[in-house]
């Protein structure tokens, strides 16, 4: 399912929900009014102490989703300056690979190509979906430093280039490690249980402030609850660092590797 159709959907059940709420407590007052078992809006005051705590647990709630919201955006940014570190490094070795013999050359190319290839095509559809990857990936990458290191560099150009291929290659693997480990959502469970009890009240409290049957009201009421259900709907997209479908977290790779990118790895 689309994310976006999901935003609308979350979106537009807790509109409902508030209006719906807000009509029929309204309609149960209106025939308590009429069969005078209850006096009029207009001589009931909402008491300074609930007006006071309304605005506290809203303001405390609105911090903690803000720090939520920070949270999950630091973390993905930092998962894709993993992601642009380790294709970064693997492109500079395919580069400074250009001073060695062509069969060299075309070793180290086609090592890196199957490994940017199983990358994105094998290993990235798991990450999103929360699976575990696999150690082929690791193999892959041990195999492009056995081809770096096995080759004895000859001439000053290759000795030069040599230290550095092989710092490119640690590089990678480090990245690697890290894009590995920062795939997994980002707040716990006990974080979301706070998100959405502490939604579920501030949403709740709007009940206690006798709100009319007025268009302007159901339209703050339904704005409201519709720009919470949005946060939090943003919380969770940004939960997942890779994102929640589809592979386009690996668009650094497949712009610094667009043929490897586009074929299959054995």
């Amino acid at each position: 399912m689309s994310e976006w159709l999901v935003l609308g959907i979350v979106m537009a059940a807790a509109t409902a929900v508030v209006v719906a709420v807000t009509l029929l407590n309204q309609r149960r007052r209106s025939l308590k009014e009429a069969r005078g078992e209850e006096p009029g809006q207009d001589g009931v005051e909402t008491p300074d102490v609930l007006e006071y705590m309304t605005m506290m647990v809203g303001v405390v709630y609105a911090i903690v989703l803000g720090l939520a919201i920070a949270g999950v955006w630091e973390a993905r940014s930092a998962a894709q300056d993993d992601v642009r570190r380790e294709a970064q490094a693997l492109h500079e070795l395919v580069q400074r690979a250009e001073v060695f013999p062509a069969d060299h050359r075309a070793r180290v190319t086609n090592d890196v190509d199957t490994y940017v290839s199983h990358v994105v095509r094998q290993e990235w559809p798991r990450m999103v979906d929360g699976g575990d990857v696999n150690g082929r990936g690791g193999e892959l990458l041990d195999e492009i430093r056995s081809t770096v290191a096995g080759n004895v560099p000859r001439g000053e150009l290759q000795s030069q280039a040599y230290q550095p291929m092989l710092d490119r290659v640690a590089i990678a693997d480090e990245a690697r490690n890290a894009r590995i480990q920062n795939a997994a959502a980002t707040l716990p469970g006990v974080v979301w249980f706070g998100l959405i009890a502490g939604a579920l009240v501030t949403v709740g409290l709007i009940f206690t402030m006798n709100i009319g049957r007025s268009y302007q009201e159901l339209l703050l009421a339904g704005f409201f609850s519709a720009l919470i259900a949005f946060l939090i709907f943003l919380v969770w997209d940004f939960d997942a660092p890779f994102g929640r479908s589809g592979t386009d977290s690996a668009d650094t790779f497949r712009m610094l590797f667009p043929r490897a990118a586009g074929t299959t790895a054995d």
